[in-house]
């Protein structure tokens, strides 16, 4: 799973899959979701984000992950 965050659009897209969309359905105003050919969720689109979500912070609890790579600033 990837976070991108647009501050030039002040959108965010939570990615899940690296594959293609292929449908996409607004959910509610601005929350877009992104589903492949298969019709599984690849991602989420939430635009004016910093407005519908905390952006300050991240954080997670309890999550299988292998590595966390470090982003380049």
């Amino acid at each position: 799973m990837r976070l991108h965050y647009y501050p030039e659009t002040d959108s965010l897209y939570i990615e899940f899959s690296e594959k293609a969309g292929a449908d996409a359905r607004e959910v509610a105003p601005g929350v877009v979701l992104d589903f492949d050919a298969e019709g599984r969720l690849v991602g989420i689109d939430i635009d004016q984000a910093s407005r519908v979500v905390d952006l300050s912070r991240l954080e997670a609890n309890t999550l299988p992950v292998q590595s966390i790579p470090r982003a380049q600033l």
